[in-house]
């Protein structure tokens, strides 16, 4: 079997290529820009880029199974060749935010949304079978806290109590595998959470904790937040940010068993997730 794992850049397709590596599966490791990847040794590279539906046809030759990143405006081409390359397999990293009802017309859902139409529509027409896994918050997000926390006042947060589920990258990796290498577990879609519900506050107490340093933070009006973030947050993904952190301001979010059921073992907590990337918030940490 040979897996092409698109967007091989990113911290769980680079985690899923190790994965498959060490298990003795080949992988082809894609890029926009393969020259720049560093996958283990012997994995073969291969420029992929989901914006251009013109490089999908090399990528995918030879290939059985693949892993997919959400790019809505080419899923459909993309769906096309894997069928006329003969893949049977292809699992889509999308997003629990489709189920929200106003997911068509929410910035960040949206796009997963339409990914997943897409990719679902070939699937039913017996093109291959499609694996949708549905993350809900990349624990990965407290990164965004690092400089703030560096430099002492913590992050400006507008709903402070705002729950998630924070799911460690490496467990949505794992699950990645699993439906890649277990044929029983293809063609479902799996919702995929944390452990525990967790509030920013509880997040940044377990940073405190696990650092060693202070990890306070400051309250903003969600407008106060809006005009900060202006200069590199579209307005309509603000606007979606504030909505959503409003829907969960003092609700705990929903948890799932879909890592146990996929991996085996249960979902790691965000304990965990600090501890493996403490040098991150350390104070000579360089800026990525």
């Amino acid at each position: 079997m040979t897996v092409l794992v698109t967007g091989s850049r990113g911290r769980v397709a680079s985690t899923l290529l190790d994965l498959l590596h060490s298990a003795g599966v080949e992988a082809r490791a894609g890029s926009r820009n393969p020259e720049d990847l560093s996958p283990p040794p012997g994995v073969a590279t291969v420029r992929c880029d989901l914006a251009d539906p013109a490089s999908f046809d090399a990528a995918l030759e030879g290939v059985d199974s693949v892993f997919l990143y959400a790019e809505a405006a080419h899923t459909g081409a993309f769906a096309d060749r894997a069928r006329a390359a003969g893949v049977g397999h292809v699992a889509l990293l999308s997003s629990s935010s489709v189920l929200a009802p106003d997911a068509a017309g929410n910035p960040i859902a949206a796009s997963h949304l339409a990914a997943e139409r897409a990719l679902s529509a070939a699937a039913e027409a017996g093109a291959f079978e499609a694996t949708l896994l549905r993350p809900g918050a990349f624990a990965t997000n407290a990164l965004q806290w690092t400089w703030a926390l560096k430099e002492g006042h913590g992050p400006a947060l507008p709903y402070p109590h705002a729950c998630g589920d924070p799911i460690h990258e490496l467990d949505v990796a794992e699950a990645a595998f699993a439906v890649l290498t277990e044929p029983r577990l293809r063609g479902s879609s799996y919702v995929l959470t944390g452990p525990e519900s967790l509030d920013f506050t509880e997040q940044l107490a377990i940073l405190a904790e696990v650092t060693g340093r202070p990890a306070p933070h400051t309250r903003v009006t969600p407008e106060e937040w809006k005009e900060s973030v202006a200069p590199h947050v579209p307005e309509p993904f603000a606007d979606a940010l504030l909505a959503y952190w409003s829907s969960q301001d003092g609700r705990p979010a929903p948890l799932t068993d879909a890592i146990e059921t996929l991996t085996g073992h249960r979902a790691r907590p965000f304990r965990a997730w600090a501890e493996d990337h403490a040098q991150d918030f350390a104070a000579d940490a360089v800026r990525a």
